[in-house]
C-alpha cells in the first residue's frame, strides 16, 4: 500500500463531494462540498495540496451493466480539467451506487433527504475513496484507470 493521502472526488451536477484519506491509506473521510461552477477545479486542487495528495481518486458514474451514462461523460471531463492543472495523478473508478449506498447511511443515521442534501455528495466521496483504498490493498495495485487532460478539453 503507497503512503499517502487521497482526496476523492464525486462529480454532481450541481456540487461536488470532497473527501481524504489519512495518509497510511486506511481510512476515507468527508472534507467539503463544492458548488459546481467557476473555481471548482481550483478548490479541489487547493485541498490536494493542503493535504500534501498523492493522487486525486474521480469517481466514474456507470450504468449497473457497466455501460456509459450521460453523467459518466462529464466525470470524465471534469476528470481532464483537474488533471491539466495538476502534475498528480487522476484517477478514475468506478463509482456505482455510491450515491445510493450514502443516501442509504444517511437515511440509517436517521438523517432525511433535506437534511442530507448538504452532505450526501462527500458521503459519496468517501465511499468512493474507500472502495478505492481497499482495492489497493487487496490488489497491491492503484484502483481505476489515469485521467488524460486533453478528455476535459470538449467539457469546458
Amino acid at each position: 500500500m503507497r503512503l499517502g493521502a487521497r482526496v476523492g472526488v464525486d462529480v454532481g451536477k450541481v456540487r461536488i463531494g470532497v473527501a481524504r484519506s489519512d495518509p497510511h491509506g486506511l481510512l476515507a473521510t468527508p472534507v467539503e462540498t463544492v458548488a459546481r461552477g467557476d473555481g471548482d477545479v481550483a478548490r479541489i486542487l487547493a485541498i490536494a495540496a493542503e493535504l500534501d495528495a498523492i493522487e486525486l481518486i474521480v469517481g466514474l458514474p456507470l450504468g449497473l451493466s457497466g455501460s456509459a451514462t450521460a453523467s459518466t461523460d462529464d466525470a470524465i471531463g471534469f476528470a481532464g480539467r483537474l488533471a491539466a492543472l495538476t502534475d498528480l495523478p487522476v484517477r478514475l473508478v468506478d463509482e456505482r451506487l455510491s450515491t445510493v449506498s450514502a443516501q442509504a447511511a444517511l437515511r440509517a443515521s436517521g438523517r432525511s433527504s433535506r437534511q442530507s442534501r448538504s452532505v450526501i455528495d462527500q458521503v459519496a466521496a468517501v465511499i468512493i475513496v474507500q472502495h478505492a483504498l481497499d482495492f489497493e490493498r487487496s490488489a497491491g495495485t492503484p484502483p481505476g484507470e489515469i485521467a488524460h487532460p486533453d478528455e476535459g478539453q470538449d467539457n469546458g
